[in-house]
Order: C-alpha cells, then sequence, then structure tokens
C-alpha cells in the first residue's frame, strides 16, 4: 500500500487546526492534541518536526503556545508531508541519484514521472486556507 505515515497524517491535523484560528492564535501542544485525536506522545514529535521545518512557532511561557509561521494560504500539503515524510518519489527511478539503465527507453518511467508531476501539483495547489474554508 502506497500511503502517508500516521504522523504525517497527525501533522496535517496540527496545521488544519491552526489554520482554522483566527491569525496569530496561539494554543497548547495539549490543546490540539485533544481537539484533533492525536496521542499525547506523538503530539510533541510532530510539532517539533513542523516546526524544523519552519511552519509553525513555538513559543513559551505565559502567553506561549503554538502558531503557523506563515499564513494558512502559504502552506500546503506538500510542505506538510515533505517535512514530515521527506523526498517524495513514487518510484526509485524518479531520484535523481537512482540510475537504472532501462530509464531512457521506458515507458512506464515516464508514466511515473507524469504521475508525480501531477501528484505533487496537486500537493502544492492545496493550502491550509482551502482546507480549513472546507470544514
Amino acid at each position: 500500500m502506497l500511503s502517508i505515515s500516521r504522523e504525517t497524517d497527525y501533522a496535517c491535523r496540527v496545521i488544519l487546526h491552526l489554520a482554522l484560528l483566527p491569525a496569530d492564535t496561539r494554543v497548547t501542544a495539549q490543546e490540539i492534541a485533544k481537539k484533533r485525536i492525536i496521542p499525547r506522545a506523538l503530539v510533541r514529535r510532530v510539532i517539533t518536526r513542523l516546526g524544523k521545518a519552519k511552519l509553525i512557532k513555538t513559543s513559551r511561557g505565559n502567553r506561549g503556545g503554538l502558531r503557523l509561521a506563515r499564513p494558512a494560504a502559504q502552506i500546503s500539503l506538500l510542505d506538510v508531508v515533505q517535512a514530515m515524510e521527506g523526498t517524495i518519489a513514487l518510484n526509485a527511478c524518479l531520484l535523481t541519484e537512482y540510475k537504472c539503465p532501462l530509464m531512457k527507453d521506458c515507458t512506464v518511467h515516464l508514466a511515473w514521472e507524469q504521475i508525480q508531476r501531477t501528484f505533487l501539483t496537486e500537493l502544492e495547489r492545496t493550502t491550509f486556507d482551502r482546507l480549513a474554508r472546507r470544514v
């Protein structure tokens, strides 16, 4: 089965939760975990990775919490998936470092290239402001 990880799904839930809030609203990780049904043990790990990818900002203290690092219109599903999964390749032959002697004339490779382009384009077009409006 071709699928995203459970943590990537949780990361999308975190970003969507923040996208639904008024700009610059801060919430705690525990609040998101409770409302988005994310195990407390995993929410911290997800938040750490989203922070490293500069998709969210965290602050400590009395007025601390989590918020989006930029507007939801500037955060796509592609951003979140790449932050959590790394490089996306539907087949190894789509990785630049992979060298298959059949690639030059392989019609399957050409199909994978087109499918991946379409897939990545759709992930990039799907921004969290659009997803928040659908809720």
